[in-house]
């Protein structure tokens, strides 16, 4: 079996656009200013537009589409067939397993990310205490999002054309079909 071009296809489109609307969210994080309101004496928090929590989840959602479409394809690498013995099995577990490992940490930094940017204060302190904490984001969540989407992205890609390759047929028989050694002459 020889990797499906349009698998591939959809596999970096969805991991393209979850890239960018990671980049899009870290551009776009909401920020925070104090406004005296000096009529009624209290201090208080604006937030600007919250755009980048949608931005962010679109990003969550994508890459998770991203890789559902890789694990429904090889078969979560653990049902199916068994794969051929050679070299690109062994790139294939690896690579299973650090995609893996990659997308957990994108989807944990775009979700923790999109949850915290969506969270704001909403307190008032009176005229003469200190000035309210307007929190937001940490610089760089949503970038750490991204960049863990983009080592997910190209380990997908090779840990799907490794196991196509391992999977193929080829010059050999199908692997899994006799699992004794053949005594018959003795």
């Amino acid at each position: 079996m020889a990797a499906n071009k349009l698998v591939l296809a959809l596999i970096f489109v969805f991991d393209v656009i979850a890239f960018g609307l990671a980049v899009a969210a870290e551009q776009r994080r909401s920020t925070a200013g104090v406004v005296t309101d000096k009529e009624k004496n209290y201090s208080y928090c604006v937030y600007n537009s919250d755009i980048a929590t949608g931005f962010g989840v679109g990003a969550f959602l994508f890459l998770m589409l991203s890789q559902a479409l890789v694990m429904a394809v090889t078969k979560c690498f653990c049902c199916g067939r068994a794969l051929r013995p050679t070299g690109s099995r062994g790139c294939a577990v690896v690579l299973f397993l650090l995609c893996w490992l990659m997308f957990l940490i994108a989807e944990a930094c775009l979700l923790a990310g999109s949850v915290r940017n969506a969270y704001h204060t909403k307190y008032r302190t009176i005229f003469g205490d200190r000035a309210p904490t307007c929190e937001t984001l940490r610089k760089g969540v949503f970038g750490a999002g991204a960049a863990f989407v983009f080592f997910s992205a190209i380990i997908s890609e090779f840990y799907y054309v490794s196991y196509a390759k391992s999977s193929g047929d080829g010059d050999y028989p199908p692997y899994g079909k006799e699992s004794g050694v053949r005594m018959g002459t003795y």
